[in-house]
């Protein structure tokens, strides 16, 4: 990971004057010259409390960070930003990438933008608007039948000469730098004050680590004390390897026959970052959750008929794992709660049937 000067005390105090996106934590962003930063606008995206679901279930704070706000839809755009900054700064030409849906349309959005050309590998079963963004954005898109480990795999096929920059969820290290503000934009908008739980629906958990990332960062620069939020990956029942990685750190790979889910996010069958992932979950006093896909598409509608946003899959399956903790009593209703909605239900539309 990239590691900064922790020692800029000064920081914090200049937020204010600065621009209201995620580049406003530039000095701990690894792009080293400004003419580089490919942006089109990402980060600081809203927080929104749950007022009207909150009450029904006796929850005193419960709070969504909406990444839908971001650029092509999702909180892929954070991470793709800062990756494609640096690759333009290290003079590439041409990435690569395997993606399960937002991931692909944002590098193919961010490579225009950097006159870099952009290749996806992404399954076929993948709603067509992730496709279409894709294509629109000038991307070359290959459809491969599997999940995206296949399509990890077809990548590896395709790059054997090494003629692409192969853009992988933390086989690359900026992606998750840009991830990382999530966390900083939470403890600012919380004004310093974090939450006492994270829930976070985790795929390839690039995000969750960035997260925590962020907030030892802020630790180190004194712009927080603890204790920090204990985090929740959430997965489907579908795929939920991080679940059967807790269970069994040696032989998770061995105990789940992964499926395709609705939520395309967490249909990760082998995160990369595996160890990193579990590393998270144990410093913070964490766990994982899997939720079923009739609850994920329960948990749409609730919430959009409730609170009139209309989530991604995979956000609302973080709702759903809030209800299941809290009856577990692993979580109280009196603690300061935070979900994250990771991308548009706009763009997953194909995916519902219940209308």
């Amino acid at each position: 990971m990239v590691e900064y000067d922790y020692s800029m005390e000064w920081l914090k105090n200049s937020l204010s004057n600065r621009p209201n996106n995620m580049w406003r934590y530039a000095e701990m962003l690894p792009v080293t010259h400004k003419s580089n930063i490919i942006t089109l606008g990402e980060g600081m995206t809203p927080l929104f409390s749950l007022g009207k679901l909150a009450p029904q279930f006796g929850f005193s704070d419960l709070l969504m960070k909406d990444e839908s706000y971001n650029p092509t839809g999702s909180f892929k755009a954070r991470g793709l930003s800062v990756a494609v900054s640096k690759a333009k700064e290290f003079g590439i030409q041409h990435c690569i990438i395997p993606t399960a849906g937002n991931a692909g349309g944002a590098l193919a959005a961010y490579s225009a933008k950097a006159d870099m050309k952009c290749t996806v590998v992404m399954p076929r079963h993948t709603p067509a608007i992730f496709k279409q963004e894709c294509e629109l954005y000038g991307a070359e898109l290959i459809l491969i039948d599997g999940l995206i480990n296949e399509c990890g795999e077809k990548i590896m096929e395709l790059n054997q000469d090494g003629r692409y920059f192969d853009m992988s969820t933390l086989k690359e290290p900026f992606r998750i730098e840009g991830k990382k503000t999530m966390g900083y934009e939470i403890a600012e908008q919380l004004h310093w004050e974090l939450p006492d739980v994270i829930i976070y629906p985790a795929g390839g958990g690039t995000g969750l680590i960035g997260i925590w990332k962020a907030f030892k960062e802020m630790l180190s620069m004194g712009w927080i004390n603890g204790p920090l939020p204990r985090m929740i990956a959430v997965q489907s029942q579908n795929c939920a390897p991080i679940v059967e990685a807790l269970k069994d750190p040696v032989h998770w790979k061995n105990n789940f026959t992964p499926l395709a889910t609705i939520a395309n996010g967490l249909a990760v069958p082998y995160p990369f970052g595996m160890d990193m992932i579990l590393r998270v979950l144990k410093e913070s006093g964490g766990t994982a959750i899997a939720v079923a896909e009739d609850e994920i598409i329960a948990g749409v509608r609730e919430i959009a008929r409730t609170e009139g946003l209309l989530l991604s899959p995979e956000g609302a399956a973080t709702w759903k794992a809030l209800l299941h903790l809290f009856h577990a009593n692993k979580i109280a209703s009196s603690e300061k709660v935070l979900l994250l909605n990771t991308g548009s239900g706009y763009k997953y539309l194909d995916n519902f049937n219940f209308f």
